[in-house]
């Protein structure tokens, strides 16, 4: 597939009005400083008729003008406050063909060439930049990048969705919450976690963790991002056999009875040291956990992560129900408490800096083996970002080769399956497509 870029340039907000002032710094929330500190990439691909670029152009620049915090510039206040400058200077926009149509090109698998399809994640100071790209059939690939400390999933599936509604000429609804000051700590303070070790970890311990993996000469660098389908039927027997234990039922969601099937698969392909921990980090949206709730409209950052643990020889053994029940407990367990907790204890500057603290939420690592991560995107509504010509046929993460780090997104069939996005080491591939389907596993 070859990309030629047709022009590219900054585009700004566009007012209806007088413009506000371009000199407000909004200062990071203990959410925004604690998330991946970069740049996500999403793929969305159009079937014709497509809206003429000038309109998803043009209803960028009147989205930003609410959503302003997208077209500013991440920096540090006079006090050393990293956050937003609301400098309205503006977000990347690239016209971009391939002289093909989008069928000879599909399916679009994730793989090196998908990173031609938006633009360039490194030494990137805009927080938004956006790739249209026209096939010779009329179809187009829109590939967005945008900066996670300036908004979670949910917020930026909410920022779609009035991208959309701005192209489509109609008002803009809901309007975002822009309050990024609301998590305030208590006083007196009460830490009831620990959060050393879940959303911190001491940079000392992270650097030799990292000299480590840089001695292993050992370690495998081709890594397959294989993307596998889960049709609704097998989901449908995946839940019923997750949720039966010792002869009673024991309802669990879809998403766990998936993520447990895939933290046993991988670990199996893995062929890891039975007698060794194995965990799996899962995003968890505190929205609707804390109590007061905060309105679904925030924007920005509400997550922390739960972290189930197992031993791999208690993983594989024991049936499904046993890793499905660890992990709902994990993500019971971060509630409204749980997350007082941690604002409580994020908040305190004297003590992040008398331990050197740094966030975990790290995406500079080739591999998380042992362990996994997940990122669920099955909840939002990305589906949903009609230009003003129809939803998308297709939505997919870009190219993202971290070993163990997976994303599931809905199937773009709208049957409510499901597509996995796993990077394993291409040696481990091949024994994990022999058993994703089964529901038979054993540690040896």
């Amino acid at each position: 597939m070859n990309v030629k870029i047709e022009s590219s340039k900054i585009i700004k907000p566009l007012y209806d009005g007088i413009p506000p002032s371009t000199t407000t710094h909004i200062p990071f929330n203990v959410f925004d400083n604690v998330t991946f500190d970069t740049l996500m990439a999403l793929i969305y691909a159009y079937r014709p008729p497509t809206p003429p670029t000038s309109t998803i152009e043009t209803g960028l620049r009147k989205t930003l003008s609410i959503y302003r915090e997208w077209a500013g510039r991440i920096g540090e206040d006079e006090h050393g406050n990293r956050g937003v400058f609301l400098n309205d200077e503006g977000v990347r926009f690239i016209e971009a063909s391939v002289d093909a149509s989008l069928d000879e090109v599909l399916p679009l698998k994730p793989s090196p060439s998908m990173l031609s399809l938006h633009p360039s994640l490194k030494d990137v100071v805009e927080l938004i930049q956006v790739q249209v790209t026209r096939f010779t059939c009329g179809s187009v690939v829109v590939g967005f990048t945008g900066h996670h400390m300036i908004a979670d999933g949910h917020a930026a599936s909410n920022f779609f969705i009035a991208w959309g509604q701005a192209c489509r000429g109609v008002e803009i609804t809901p309007l975002p919450m822009n309050d990024r000051a609301i998590f305030r700590p208590r006083d007196p303070p009460l830490v009831e976690y620990n959060h050393v070790g879940a959303e911190f970890v001491s940079k000392l311990v992270n650097n030799e963790l990292v000299k480590v993996y840089d001695n292993d000469e050992k370690k495998e660098k081709n890594i397959i991002v294989h993307k596998v389908h889960f049709t609704l039927e097998f989901l449908g027997k995946l839940k019923a056999h997750a949720s039966f234990m010792n002869g009673k039922a024991k309802t669990y969601s879809t998403f766990e009875s998936l993520i447990t099937h895939l933290w046993r698969v991988i670990s199996k392909s893995r062929d890891l040291n039975t007698l060794q921990n194995t965990q799996i980090r899962i995003s968890v949206d505190g929205r609707r956990r804390i109590i007061p709730r905060v309105p679904d409209e925030f924007f920005g950052n509400m997550v922390l992560w739960a972290f189930p643990t197992s031993k791999v020889k208690d993983l594989l053994d024991e049936p499904l129900h046993y890793a499905t029940k660890i992990i709902h407990d994990a993500i019971t367990k971060v509630d409204d408490k749980y997350f007082k907790s941690f604002i409580d204890f994020a908040s305190d500057e004297k003590v992040m800096t008398r331990q050197d603290l740094i966030p975990s939420a790290n995406m500079n690592e080739d591999t998380l083996g042992p362990n996994l991560e997940v990122d669920s995107w099955l909840r939002f509504p990305f589906y949903d970002l009609d230009f003003g010509t129809g939803c998308p046929f297709l939505f997919m993460p870009s190219y993202y080769p971290i070993e163990g780090m997976m994303f599931l997104v809905p199937s773009f069939i709208g049957d409510g399956s499901i597509d996995a996005f796993i990077p394993l080491y291409e040696h481990n591939l091949t024994n994990f497509k022999k058993i994703c389907y089964s529901l038979d596993l054993k540690a040896k």
